[in-house]
């Protein structure tokens, strides 16, 4: 196991912008509006406008359960609020007919964990049997921090947290990936973006639960148009 797959609570180019970012969103701290607006501004809208941003929903855990191949997730391009709300209205056609809600075929945990027990088995790791089960297990293999990083925080997007903000570095099928995570009373969701010097050219993903996309695309409309003029 490697460290640099992960490190918690980092600081990340949201201390560009504020003195201590992890105050800033708080529900009793000044400006924490206009905070939420630059850091959407800075985080969101830039590289959705240069095409670097992708929108994941998603779902399948429920009461509770957390198992890998249960979550489920659908990804779309993301070059505006319409888009948004395109990714919004499929969830709600599909809440409507009652039908499967939208999800791609690929195993967005699952898969990748299975690769890692495989690999470290195959270099003749011994690992024990309910590992795949058992998520604080998975540092013991190579790769299995960063998946257990990514499992925290699929499982707090979809199950809440106290915490208003947290930044922590990660490797992710993406590259190395800053992951900014919000849980404010305007929604809960991820942005993983590119470290500075690589934020220009390389993709960024917002992250967010199913049952995030309509105070989302509320606070987006509020939200990304706000320095048109400025």
């Amino acid at each position: 196991m490697s460290h640099n797959e992960a490190k918690e609570h980092i600081s990340g180019r949201l201390n560009e912008l504020f003195t201590d970012p992890y105050r800033a969103f708080e529900n009793n701290t000044d400006e924490r509006q206009l905070h939420i607006r630059i850091m959407l501004h800075m985080l969101l809208a830039r590289p959705m406008n240069r095409g670097h941003m992708t929108l994941r929903v998603i779902h399948g855990w429920e009461n509770g359960g957390f198992e890998p191949e249960d979550l489920q997730h659908v990804d779309y391009p993301l070059h505006g609020v319409a888009d948004f709300k395109r990714a919004v209205q499929e969830f709600v056609n599909a809440a409507k007919h009652n039908t499967p809600l939208p999800a791609d075929k690929t195993a967005v945990l699952a898969t990748p964990l299975d690769d890692a027990i495989a690999d470290a088995e195959a270099v003749g790791q011994d690992l024990t049997l309910d590992i795949r089960d058992t998520p604080a297990r998975w540092p013991a293999f190579e790769g299995g921090l960063a998946l257990y990083t990514l499992f925290k925080m699929y499982h707090r997007l979809t199950y809440g947290e106290d915490d208003n903000y947290r930044c922590t570095q990660c490797i992710t099928p993406l590259g190395i990936r800053e992951i900014h995570e919000f849980h404010l009373e305007e929604g809960e969701f991820a942005l993983l973006v590119p470290q500075a010097p690589n934020v220009i050219n390389e993709p960024s993903l917002l992250v967010l639960h199913e049952s995030q996309l309509d105070p989302i695309e509320q606070l987006l409309e509020e939200s990304l148009t706000i320095f048109d003029n400025f």
